[in-house]
């Protein structure tokens, strides 16, 4: 058995970032590909010491510079009607992101939802220990008690493997929730998500 929960970084009494702070609507509503993209690059600049990642004070973290931050990286994760419903879309946009402001060393790989649970869970433990947070796409679930996650981005930063269910720390909203991993990847829909990985390697984007 072990857990393992990344260092994070808070905005005042909020944990990490939250989309509900935008006064554009479509950021409100359908932001969260471009503000997990942003939450991945504020702990990279916050907590493993790539401060010119974000391009304000990263001692002095405020919702006004985050909300300055989600609209230059909404160019490259746009909100659109049907939100950013496929890993490869997210792939492409956070890669031209990463080239355009010359951040160099990350790769980016893309795991398919109708992948088994295994991989999934293997690939998500791998990446907290080698203390990288994941992506993760949720569309549609059977679930009753993941609505509030559905058709919906977020950010994986950490997990415990309990007596029971492997479960996820993430981050949304400006809050942590522990979710059991199994049950949320078995989405019993046709329509999957899947996660998105990063590495420090270089800007060869993959996707399966």
């Amino acid at each position: 058995m072990s857990k393992k929960e990344l260092q994070y970084f808070n905005i005042g009494d909020s944990y990490g970032g939250s989309q509900s702070w935008f006064l554009d609507p479509w950021m409100h509503i359908g932001g969260c590909g471009a503000l997990t993209m942003c939450d991945f690059l504020l702990y990279m600049a916050c907590c493993k010491g790539k401060k010119d990642w974000y391009p304000y004070d990263t001692d002095r973290l405020t919702r006004r510079d985050y909300r300055r931050f989600g609209n230059s990286v909404k160019p490259y994760l746009r909100p659109r009607e049907s939100g950013i419903k496929d890993l490869e879309t997210f792939v492409d946009g956070a890669g031209t992101y990463l080239e355009d402001v010359e951040i160099e060393g990350i790769g980016i790989e893309a795991l398919d939802g109708t992948r088994p649970y295994e991989e999934a869970e293997e690939a998500i433990r791998n990446s907290i220990d080698s203390e990288m947070p994941v992506a993760m796409l949720l569309l549609r679930h059977q679930d009753d008690q993941f609505n509030f996650f559905e058709w919906h981005w977020f950010l994986i930063n950490g997990y415990d493997d309990g007596e029971e269910d492997f479960r996820i720390k993430v981050a949304t909203y400006g809050k942590a929730h522990w979710l059991p991993l199994r049950k949320l990847w078995d989405t019993g829909e046709e329509e999957k998500g899947g996660l998105v990985l990063f590495g420090l390697e270089t800007n060869k984007r993959v996707s399966e």
